[in-house]
C-alpha cells in the first residue's frame, strides 16, 4: 500500500461500480522492506559512527553527512511498519500510526533536502574554494542543518494533520479530518501529489544538475582533471534519477487520475501497480546513500577501518585481523592530499 496514494480512499466513478485493485507485488514487499531495513540500518549506522567518532564533525560536509544518515536511518526504520501497512494489517494502534507516518513524511523531505544541501556544499568547495573556507564551517553547517530539518517539517504539511486510523483500525491513512467532506479530501490529495512532484523531484533535480554541471565544468577546465570525482558526480545523479524519477512519474499520472483525466479501470489498475513497484525502488535510495556519499571516499573508508581496529568488541577484533596495519598506523592523508580529499568527495 503506497504511503502517498493508496492511503487515500476514493469512490470509483465508473458505471460498473468499484474498480478492484490487485496488489500484485504485496507478497514481495515484506521481504524487500526487510532487506532495505537491514542494509539501511547497517550502512547509515556506520556513517553516523564514522562521522561522530572518526571525523568528529569538522565542517559543513560532515554535518550534512551526519544529518542525511539520520534522515535515512529514520526512514528505513519505518519500513517494518510499512510492510504490515502494505498488507492492510496495521497492528500498532493510532499513536504509532501518527508517529510512524509523521516521522516518515518529515524525513522523506528532509533527506532529499539534505542531498540538495550537499550538492550546494560540493559546489562551493570546488567552484568557489576560497569563499568556501569561510562559508563551510561547522557553525554554518549547524545552521543549515536546522533550516533543512525545519523545511522538511513544513513540507510534510498538510498531510501531517490528516494522519489517522480508518476502517476498524486496519489502515493507517492520511485522510481529511472531515471524512464526510469528499471534496476537501480530494483537493488535499491532489495537492499533496503534485507538491511531492515539485519538492521531491523537480526542485532537487534542478539544484543537483545546476551544481554538478558547474563542478564538472570546473574540473574539466583545471590542469589536473579528477576523473574519479567526475565519475562519482555522474553516479550520484544517475542513482537519484533512477530511484526517484520513476516513482514521481507514476505519482504524476496518479494525480491526473485524481483529476479524472484517466477514468478507465485498467488505467487505474496500471497506475496502482506502477506505484507499488516504483515506490519499492525509491526506498532503496536510503540504502545507497551511505555508499555514494561516504564510503566512496578514501578518507571515510580509512576512518571506518581505524574505528573497527580500535573498538574492543568481539566482531571488531575478528575483522581487525584482515585490516592492513599500514592503513591503521599510517597518516590518513598528506598535507597535499587533504585538500583534494576534502574537495572531491561528492
Amino acid at each position: 500500500m503506497g504511503i502517498y496514494f493508496t492511503t487515500f480512499v476514493f469512490p470509483d466513478d465508473n458505471d460498473s461500480g468499484l474498480c478492484r485493485y490487485t496488489h500484485n507485488v504485496i507478497q514481495f514487499i515484506p521481504g524487500l522492506y526487510s532487506m532495505f531495513f537491514l542494509l539501511g540500518l547497517l550502512g547509515n549506522s556506520l556513517v553516523i559512527w564514522v562521522v561522530v567518532f572518526g571525523t568528529r564533525l569538522r565542517n559543513m560536509t560532515d554535518m550534512c553527512l551526519l544529518n542525511l544518515a539520520i534522515a535515512d536511518l529514520l526512514l528505513v526504520c519505518s519500513l517494518p511498519f510499512l510492510a504490515y501497512q502494505a498488507k492492510d494489517q496495521w497492528l500498532f494502534g493510532d499513536a504509532m500510526c501518527k508517529i510512524v507516518l509523521g516521522v516518515y513524511r518529515i524525513v522523506f523531505y528532509s533527506g532529499i533536502f539534505f542531498i540538495c544541501l550537499m550538492s550546494i556544499d560540493r559546489y562551493l568547495a570546488i567552484v568557489h574554494a576560497v569563499y568556501a573556507m569561510r562559508a563551510r564551517t561547522l557553525f554554518f553547517g549547524r545552521i543549515a542543518a536546522a533550516v533543512t530539518w525545519t523545511a522538511g517539517y513544513l513540507a510534510s504539511f498538510p498531510e501531517q494533520r490528516f494522519i489517522t486510523l480508518q476502517h476498524d483500525g486496519n489502515f493507517c491513512l492520511s485522510v481529511s479530518t472531515s471524512p464526510e467532506d469528499d471534496t476537501n479530501t480530494h483537493f488535499w490529495t491532489v495537492f499533496s501529489t503534485f507538491k511531492m512532484n515539485i519538492l521531491g523531484l523537480f526542485v532537487p533535480l534542478f539544484i543537483m544538475v545546476l551544481c554538478y554541471s558547474q563542478i564538472i565544468w570546473k574540473l574539466l577546465g583545471s590542469h589536473s582533471s579528477r576523473k574519479q570525482t567526475i565519475r562519482l558526480v555522474f553516479l550520484v545523479l544517475a542513482v537519484f534519477f533512477c530511484c526517484w524519477v520513476p516513482y514521481n512519474i507514476a505519482s504524476f499520472f496518479k494525480g491526473l487520475e485524481l483529476l479524472h483525466i484517466y477514468t478507465e479501470c485498467k488505467s487505474s489498475q496500471a497506475i496502482a501497480l506502477t506505484l507499488q513497484v516504483t515506490e519499492v525502488i525509491a526506498y532503496s535510495h536510503s540504502c545507497l546513500n551511505p555508499i555514494l556519499y561516504v564510503f566512496a571516499g578514501e578518507k571515510f573508508r580509512k576512518q571506518l577501518l581505524r574505528l573497527i581496529y580500535r573498538t574492543p568488541c568481539v566482531l571488531c577484533q575478528a575483522i581487525k585481523v584482515f585490516i592492513p596495519q599500514e592503513i591503521v598506523f599510517g597518516s590518513t592523508y598528506s598535507g597535499s592530499s587533504r585538500v583534494s580529499e576534502r574537495t572531491t568527495t561528492v
